[in-house]
């Protein structure tokens, strides 16, 4: 098919039965009809090449098709591709075990599904269960998903209240503020939720201090912490888990994105033997999943998890990340008034800009120039660069060349508006 006909059918299918407002603005911005990927490249239905600094948002830590991971799914798909759910599932247990085996200590059980939304769910019914209680302490520009219970503790109001009523008993924090924390929790906190690195908050990444203090706080009052790795867990920060940095040990843990290594969709939440104690001993089905756990997601995360420890993706990610950030501040130097800040830990970087709406101009001209990248929802004044954990040093050149020749155009453009 004509390539200019098949997006026109493409857009016209999105516009018509999957999300009117959603084309018309991706159409706008000029995206195109994603074709295949390969490491960290994507093509487009014309045959264009795009250098991926978005990484799916975090889902493409391993890059595009990672050979040992669609391998892994491949021989699985041939044997048994779902489970009928009546006897043990062999890979599902395994991969328990190996979470368990790498995951801070304490975390000895897994329950799988198919999302981070679905990981944090979990997490929040579990700790509500396991401390008797119904307070949640969350953080302002936290972002935890947009089902019901997860959006409930998601800091930002313009996704929360078209929704409201939500979930009873949630208050939120400024992020990095312990004393702000410490004021609010109490006998009647179930759990505290907190990223490591609040990723569509801007990228903000923990205080030092801070997780450890939370943590303190948590047992003080018999509160439990739930720390949300779903975008920063499998080496994304330049340690396995983000957590790992103070060497934090969770009661509830949320797995998700690149754990199935950019090929099968899975959710993860691990906790403790206190928590599974009470959840699961008094009825073992009180949560459950259909496709969660499935073989196919489990074989896709076993072969995950090999794969980022034989390569080494945390250190690669640490050494990256100090390069992009270096290369970024270059640019923020030379437009400081347009780049208010770069900031990041490992390949999760943020650049800020001083005015609302420059960062849509310098990802439009970055797209025009076949960088891929994208802002942080719930703080759109932020570019997020977090390309796959692959990336060599010749990428990171590239990125950072492409978007200094962005900020540069739309600094021109913004000039002329004067």
């Amino acid at each position: 098919m004509d390539a200019d006909l098949r997006q026109a059918e493409v857009v016209n299918l999105y516009a018509q039965h999957v999300n009117p407002a959603l084309a018309k603005l991706m159409n706008f911005a000029g995206f195109g009809v994603e074709d295949h990927a390969e490491g960290v490249w994507i093509w487009d239905h014309e045959g264009r090449r795009y250098l991926d600094c978005l990484g799916g948002y975090g889902v493409f830590s391993l890059g595009h098709r990672p050979p040992p991971v669609v391998k892994a799914v491949h021989a699985q798909l041939d044997r048994m591709p779902l489970s009928s759910k009546v006897f043990f599932g062999e890979l599902q247990a395994r991969l328990a075990g190996r979470l368990a085996e790498l995951s801070p200590a304490g975390l000895e059980f897994c329950f799988f599904s198919n999302s981070g939304t679905e990981a944090v769910e979990a997490a929040l019914k579990f700790a509500k269960l396991a401390t008797g209680r119904a307070g949640l302490v969350a953080t302002d520009g936290g972002y935890h998903g947009k089902t019901i219970g997860a959006l409930s503790v998601t800091g930002r109001d313009k996704f929360r209240t078209p929704f409201e009523p939500l979930m009873p008993g949630v208050t939120f924090v400024p992020f990095g503020d312990s004393d702000a924390m410490a004021a609010v929790v109490n006998g009647e906190t179930a759990a505290v939720i907190v990223e490591t690195v609040q990723g569509e908050g801007g990228i903000h990444v923990a205080p030092p201090g801070y997780l450890p203090a939370l943590r303190e706080l948590c047992d003080r009052h018999g509160a439990l912490l739930i720390v949300d790795e779903v975008q920063t867990g499998m080496g994304r920060t330049g340690r396995l888990f983000g957590c790992d940095h103070e060497g934090i040990r969770p009661d509830l843990m949320t797995l998700a994105k690149a754990l199935g290594g950019g090929v099968m969709p899975i959710g993860a939440t691990l906790g403790t033997t206190a928590v599974w104690e009470r959840v699961f001993a008094g009825n073992p089905l009180r949560h459950t999943s259909t496709f969660g756990g499935n073989p196919l997601a489990c074989a896709a995360g076993l072969a995950a998890i090999e794969f980022v420890l034989d390569e080494d993706l945390p250190a690669r990610a640490a050494t990256r990340g100090v390069q992009l950030m270096s290369g970024l501040r270059a640019v923020q130097a030379e437009f400081p008034d347009l780049l208010a800040e770069v900031r990041g830990q490992g390949l999760l970087v943020g650049v800020e800009f001083a005015m609302d709406e420059v960062g849509e101009l310098v990802i439009a001209q970055m797209t025009k120039r076949g960088v891929v990248a994208a802002y942080t929802l719930n703080n759109p004044r932020v570019i997020r660069l977090e390309p796959p954990l692959i990336i060599g040093p010749n990428e990171i050149e590239l990125a950072v060349s492409v978007f200094r020749e962005a900020v540069a155009e739309t600094s021109g453009i913004l000039a002329e508006l004067v």
